[in-house]
């Protein structure tokens, strides 16, 4: 059975920090490319952040670029968001998201709001 469970969210003030944790089962986790998405309220979701399988490859959105950093362990089958300099724009529900070819995996999302 797939499972990713993110965890670490909640509530941070605008300039704090938080990191994502997603924890990985059920599936081959060093085959797949990870991704971190996010909602905001009424709005569609959006890619942040992609890590390649081995690691060796990231790339971001360009409104995080700088302040998140993503990265992976694979012998822990957990990948990771750092969210830096949090602006209330970040406000959102951040999902893990597995995916390989035709195979695509979601995690049940974890909310950041980023309020003072």
């Amino acid at each position: 059975q797939v499972q990713l469970v993110e965890s670490g969210g909640g509530l941070v003030q605008p300039g704090g920090s938080l990191r994502l944790s997603c924890a990985a089962s059920g599936f081959t986790f060093s085959s797949y490319t990870m991704n971190w998405y996010r909602q905001a309220p009424g709005k569609e979701r959006e890619l942040v952040a992609a890590i390649s399988s081995a690691g060796g490859s990231t790339n971001y959105a360009g409104s995080v670029k700088g302040r998140f950093t993503i990265s992976r362990d694979n012998a822990k089958n957990t990948v990771y968001l750092q969210m830096n300099s949090l602006k209330p724009e970040d406000t959102a529900v951040y999902y893990c998201n597995a995916k390989r070819q035709l195979l695509n995996y979601w995690g049940q999302g974890t909310q950041v709001p980023v309020s003072s």
